[in-house]
């Protein structure tokens, strides 16, 4: 997004759950950091892809409430560090480069103690936040609309090669969030999703764990679109029971 006319090409931001969450307004205080840490949120949730494009320099600012300025000096951070490049010419723009770590026990100890190794913390938050929201709309019951955009939302992920199972995975689960109509609780989940991202494309994908989640996460589904939240509860549980223990079991 240098000037060179290309930060002002017409893009909408991507039509995904962690959209607004990750695009929110950074304090004015760490202004700087936190543009870095949204654009990195950006990224590694797949809310713009390896290869894709970020959004029109000047809609990115107001979006985030920072100036031009921040937003390209932060932009300028991510591409020393490898994860963007600018392009020039008429189709030029900012564009993701990132490509994640070589799954390894390795990385995975690496980013939990960067996270500050509290994994229980983790597992707690992201449960409360899963948990609550499915038991939420179950309780409320779905609009038509709603209830279509889960439809999309659930058959994207069934059909996810391997390679964008995670983020589409990502996707489902910050739907729930996004459909409860709360945006304190997009936004948490969506930290917290963040970092749980982290400790996940440390592990192999594992074929026959990927069918075992597909069929939990239609478990979710059923039980919402049936309002009925003890068992939109005991799935979400049983679901992200898994996943603990798949992660516990590899970085044991």
């Amino acid at each position: 997004m240098a000037d060179t006319g290309a930060g002002d090409a017409v893009d909408t931001l991507p039509a995904e759950p962690a959209t607004d969450a990750v695009f929110r307004p950074v304090r004015a205080g760490n202004a700087f950091e936190e543009t870095v840490e949204r654009l990195l949120s950006a990224i590694k949730l797949g809310v713009v892809a390896r290869g894709e494009r970020f959004p029109a320099e000047r809609d990115l600012a107001t979006r985030l409430g920072v100036s031009r300025i921040t937003l390209r000096e932060a932009i300028r951070a991510l591409q020393e560090a490898g994860y963007v490049e600018s392009r020039r010419g008429r189709s030029g723009g900012t564009f993701v480069t990132y490509v994640p770590p070589r799954p390894s026990r390795a990385e995975a100890r690496r980013v939990l103690a960067d996270m500050g190794g509290d994994l229980d913390d983790l597992f707690t938050l992201r449960r409360a936040l899963e948990v609550g929201a499915a038991v939420l709309l179950a309780e409320r019951g779905l609009t038509p609309d709603q209830n279509a955009l889960l439809t999309e939302r659930l058959a994207a992920v069934d059909g996810a090669v391997v390679d964008d199972y995670r983020r589409l995975d990502t996707v489902f689960h910050l739907t729930l969030a996004e459909l409860t109509g709360s945006r304190s609780l997009s936004s948490a989940l969506t930290d917290a999703r963040m970092r749980l991202n982290g400790l996940l494309d440390a592990m192999p994908m594992l074929v026959k764990n990927l069918e075992h989640s597909g069929a939990q996460h239609h478990a979710i589904v059923d039980a919402i679109r049936a309002r009925d939240p003890e068992a939109a509860r005991l799935a979400v549980n049983e679901h992200l029971e898994g996943s603990e223990a798949l992660l516990r079991g590899f970085l044991a």
